[in-house]
């Protein structure tokens, strides 16, 4: 197996993370490498207890061991392991049409796009074996809170099909450790300004032996909270606005006893709750406060980060 020191640049490579998938592993390789013949294939093993390793270097790719577990992690791997000048990673379970890929890599590029991604489209019929019901729910509930605050049209946050500039795999800091990855690309593109598409892909059922490695619940709070940390990093505006907002209506709703005793008596006799709704008022006022300031910082952040991108794209693999 290669190590990661010794992975040449191409132009395009294309990025399979897997874990325990034996069973689908080498037809994903094949497939790919039929549409995509010039392209590089890396499969990053993480951590497998099955014949992964194998079955992909027999199909012909270059085989990566990723030992940390966790696909956020690989996927960092990846992205600081291999050059090229685009990137197309995709899952390695077989859900994803091989077919799909030199359309979605000839949009990206004509549209100069950092991030494009295939928008799982599944017939009604075929719904219940590809998605377990919560995850479609999550996915439209998670979309659903990007186009509110991100103002993006995003229609499939978790999509494992994606293609990639240079400059976005270079330059975007990830921290994710699991499948909440993908919520966190898709976040870190729209607030840093780069410009992202989608494209209807078709997108099936695990063949029969392939099992998911998905938790719904589990990672679903992960994803929320992943969500949430980020809008607080990248839209504090909007985070801390938002719960200033909150705040300053419960101070007012919890104060209005307090106000109306004043207002009758000129003698407040509900003390407890005047103290609650003047604390709540405090809290509101610095959340305010901690909005504006880190507002101005993300602006200078985003600014310094631009200067980076900009220097970025004058620079080619070696």
């Amino acid at each position: 197996m290669p190590s990661p020191k010794t992975l040449e640049p191409s132009r395009v490579a294309v990025l399979i993370p897997c874990y325990n998938e034996e069973t689908t592993v080498g037809s994903v390789v094949r497939d790919f490498r039929a549409v995509l013949p010039a392209a590089a294939i890396y499969v990053f093993d993480n951590a497998s207890t099955d014949a992964t390793a194998t079955e992909a270097e027999n199909a012909g790719a270059a085989v990566v061991f990723s030992p940390q577990p966790g696909k956020g992690h690989v996927v960092r791997h990846m992205f600081e392991s291999v050059d090229a000048d685009w990137y197309l990673m995709v899952d390695g379970d077989a859900t994803y049409p091989a077919a799909a890929a030199p359309e979605m890599l000839e949009r990206a590029i004509s549209g100069r796009m950092d991030m494009f991604s295939g928008r799982r489209r599944t017939p009604e019929s075929d719904l219940r074996a590809a998605y377990r019901p919560l995850h479609q729910w999550g996915n439209r509930l998670v979309c659903c809170l990007i186009r509110k605050a991100f103002g993006s049209p995003i229609d499939d946050v978790f999509s494992g099909y994606r293609a990639f500039s240079r400059n976005f795999v270079k330059t975007v800091p990830l921290h994710s450790s699991g499948f909440q990855i993908e919520v966190e690309m898709t976040l870190q593109a729209l607030s840093k300004g780069y410009r992202v598409g989608e494209m209807d892909v078709p997108y099936g059922a695990r063949p029969a032996g392939s099992h998911s490695k998905l938790n719904t619940y589990s990672d679903g709070l992960l994803v929320l909270t992943a969500f949430v940390s980020i809008c607080r990093d990248y839209r504090p505006g909007l985070f801390f606005g938002f719960a200033a907002l909150a705040l300053a209506l419960l101070s007012l709703i919890s104060g209005a006893p307090a106000l109306a005793d004043y207002w009758i008596y000129q003698y407040v006799y509900h003390v407890p709750l005047a103290l609650l709704a003047t604390g709540l008022g405090i809290l509101s006022a610095l959340c305010l406060c901690v909005a504006l300031i880190l507002k101005t910082q993300l602006r200078y952040h985003n600014e310094l980060h631009s200067f980076l991108r900009r220097g970025f794209r004058q620079e080619k693999p070696e």
